[in-house]
């Protein structure tokens, strides 16, 4: 199983070892691309703060978040697990899982970045700035950047098993399984169940929850249909929307009675 996380705007602080090692990154075939995001990025950074700061859609009050992003090739680097925060990561709490459960983390868990492309929780990234809907002068739309690696990449990750795609929209559109590999996707929404609404803030906690869930257990589902039933074994109330022809991906709604 492969799980496909968003990131989170809010990130903890670069820690106090090594710095980043490119070439240590989980899906070494993003390596080259990673390299040109974060030479622009720094470049940028360095620069005019005012204009760094409008390319990367900051607020006077994230003027800081520019200087992080000079420090990027020195600042000392945490695994990525620990980097994220926000709801779905406080939901998912990965650093109180037993070791089994991280170990499965480590191996099956892909976090989105603009930055990164996508990176495993245990690889080691220092804290950074830069969404996937920023446009960098020289490279242009990151989203776009991304797709021709990615496309390669990511079937290599996925094998033969489940992907459980989480992504927000802006990530989802770095990669869109394709052909066989969309027919064994699930992706999830967390709807309120009087509404059939989506929800926002309670989207990502229950998106975490579950993905702890599913680590916690062991479980590790072979095909939607079987995640469909491990979740309502361990107590979702799930509805099925499977892939409407060859090539697409199926949908799952986990419903919910509470709106936090």
């Amino acid at each position: 199983m492969l799980v496909l996380l968003p990131p989170s705007e809010g990130k903890a602080s670069s820690g106090r070892g090594a710095p980043l090692k490119l070439e240590s990154l989980s899906l070494p075939g993003l390596t080259e691309a990673r390299a040109a995001v974060l030479g622009e990025l720094v470049e940028l950074c360095a620069g005019d703060e005012d204009k760094a700061r409008e390319v990367l859609g900051l607020s006077e009050g994230l003027r800081g978040e520019v200087g992080k992003n000079t420090e990027l090739l020195t600042a000392g680097a945490r695994p990525a697990g620990e980097i994220y925060t926000g709801v779905l990561y406080d939901a998912l709490e990965l650093s109180s899982l037993d070791t089994a459960a991280k170990k499965r983390a480590a191996r099956q868990l892909l976090v989105f970045s603009g930055l990164w492309g996508a990176v495993g929780v245990a690889d080691r990234i220092p804290s950074y700035r830069c969404s996937m809907g920023v446009k960098l002068p020289g490279l242009g739309a990151l989203g776009a950047h991304w797709r021709t690696p990615m496309a390669a990449a990511l079937p290599e990750a996925a094998g033969n098993g489940l992907v459980l795609d989480l992504r927000s929209s802006a990530y989802a559109a770095a990669w869109k399984p394709k052909g066989e590999v969309a027919g064994r996707t699930a992706s999830v929404r967390v709807l309120h169940a009087p509404t059939r609404k989506v929800v926002s803030h309670f989207n990502k906690a229950t998106k975490g929850r579950i993905v702890r869930s599913l680590l916690s257990a062991g479980i590790a589902p072979t095909g939607p249909a079987q995640l469909v039933e491990a979740l309502r074994d361990l107590g979702y109330v799930v509805e099925v929307e499977p892939p409407k022809g060859a090539g697409k991906a199926w949908t799952l709604d986990v419903l919910v009675d509470e709106i936090h």
